[in-house]
This record gives structure tokens, C-alpha cells and sequence, in this order.
């Protein structure tokens, strides 16, 4: 691609997500009626694709709310990637710092669940663990395990926050309870029968799967957990977390070795 194409897209780009942009190269461009059109077009797709990428934000604020944020997040923020499934990566982040979300200041977080639900729907489909080939292992064996996640697996603990009952709430369509406990909550997601579903999370539960993220052994993630909230029944956590589909296969060796 030579110098001047690659500076007319770039300049091209720039003016369809911001009206005020100039440049010499798309003076006689600009000038056709027609570009405005476009431009509109390709900023209202950018809206809608939002606007369906965050459905609980949306209903939480209502639909004229929530376009007019989203119009001035497009024009910060262009899509890096045309299927725009994936748009809107930082639009939580967008609603920390933007001022007429202030007096809601679960909603950024319940804009991060709604794009780990993307997440967990968009991505690849991969087996899960045996729990039989678990079985088999010896007890020294299993201490050494690493359990991987699979791609469709997604966790966040919210500190200070129900922003997880919130979430679910309205994802579910039920009512919120009548008192809420502003204390922090998690959320694990998982995709176990190509279908996204939720529940919460402790902290530990969030601690145990970092550690299992960052490839630590059985015995270190469990310890992690159990630091972390000493309560734990750990058996509970990781018979739970088996059942939601969280851990992909493993290779076990025959008797019971890795």
C-alpha cells in the first residue's frame, strides 16, 4: 500500500467518526451531501451494535439514555474489528469515567458482565475435563495437577458491590430483592451445553480460578482460595465448578500418574 492511500483511509476514517475532522485530501469528498448519509449510517450501526452488546445497561437506563452515551463513545472509540459482535471492549471503562453515570456506579460493572456474557458466548468450543480420569489419579498426583480452563470461562469479583444480583436480575427478568446487600460479589460465567449460563462466585472461588489461570498446581490454587476466604468448603467449590463446565480436558497417563 503506498503512502497516500494509506493516508486517505486514515483520514477517511477519522471523518466518519468525528463530524469536525478536516482534511485536505477529503475536501471535495466532504462537500458531497451523500458522505454525511454515510457517515450517520455507519455511526448509528456502531449504536446499535452497543446497544445489543450491553442489553442490562440499556434496560437499566432506557433506550434514549443509553444511545445518546453510546453516540459519544463511537466517536471516541472506532471499531478495531468488523464483526462487531466484539465492539465496545472498553465501553465499561467509558462509563466509569463518564459523568452522567455517576449516580449509578454499578452500572460500568454491569457493563463488564455484560461483555464477559460476549465473551463466554463468542468463544471457541473445546471438551471438558473427565471427571473419571480425576478419579483415578493418586492423591500426590492430583496435588500436582494443573487444571486449564476452557476458552468459554469468564469470572470477576466486584468489590463493594451487588453488581452481580443486579446483573442477573435483570438478565433474568426478575425482581430485585426488595433490600439490597451493597457488600462485593462475583460472577462466574461458562458454557457448558453451547448455552451461557451464570451464577456467583465467592472470593475464593475468584482466587482459585486466578491461580488456576496462572497455571499454578492443585494444591497451591486450593491454598490461594482458602487464604482468601477461609471458610471455604473447598470440596463444594471445585465439585461446583466441575459441574458448570470450567475446566477443559486433561491428559492423564494410565495409573493414575500425569
Amino acid at each position: 500500500m503506498n503512502r497516500s492511500l494509506s493516508h486517505f483511509q486514515d483520514a477517511f476514517a477519522g471523518a466518519l467518526y468525528d463530524a469536525d475532522a478536516a482534511s485536505p485530501l477529503l475536501d471535495s469528498l466532504l462537500a458531497q451531501p451523500g458522505f454525511a448519509v454515510y457517515r450517520n449510517n455507519v455511526v448509528k450501526a456502531c449504536i446499535d451494535a452497543l446497544q445489543a452488546n450491553f442489553p442490562s445497561v440499556e434496560r437499566l437506563v432506557g433506550s434514549d439514555w443509553f444511545r445518546a452515551a453510546a453516540a459519544i463513545y463511537v466517536r471516541r472509540q472506532a471499531p478495531s474489528d468488523a464483526r462487531l459482535l466484539y465492539y465496545g471492549h472498553d465501553f465499561p471503562a467509558f462509563l466509569d469515567s463518564f459523568e452522567p453515570a455517576r449516580e449509578l456506579p454499578y452500572l460500568a460493572n454491569v457493563a463488564r458482565l455484560d461483555r464477559l456474557w460476549t465473551e463466554t458466548h463468542a468463544a471457541a468450543d473445546e471438551p471438558g475435563i473427565d471427571v473419571l480420569s480425576l478419579a483415578c489419579l493418586a492423591p500426590e498426583a492430583l496435588g500436582r495437577l494443573t487444571l486449564p480452563l476452557r476458552a468459554a470461562v469468564r469470572w470477576q469479583w466486584f468489590a463493594n458491590q451487588p453488581a452481580y444480583t443486579i446483573w442477573h436480575c435483570n438478565r433474568e427478568a426478575v425482581e430485585l430483592p426488595p433490600e439490597l446487600d451493597w457488600s462485593g460479589e462475583g460472577a462466574l460465567l461458562t458454557r457448558p451445553e453451547g448455552a451461557v449460563q451464570w451464577r456467583p462466585l465467592g472470593t475464593g472461588g475468584c482466587a482459585f480460578l486466578d491461580a488456576c489461570a496462572a497455571s499454578q498446581t492443585l494444591d497451591a490454587a486450593a491454598q490461594n482460595a482458602l487464604d482468601a476466604q477461609p471458610s471455604l468448603d473447598f470440596t463444594q467449590l471445585l465439585g461446583d465448578l466441575i459441574a458448570a463446565g470450567a475446566f477443559a480436558a486433561i491428559d492423564v497417563a494410565p495409573h493414575g500418574t500425569l
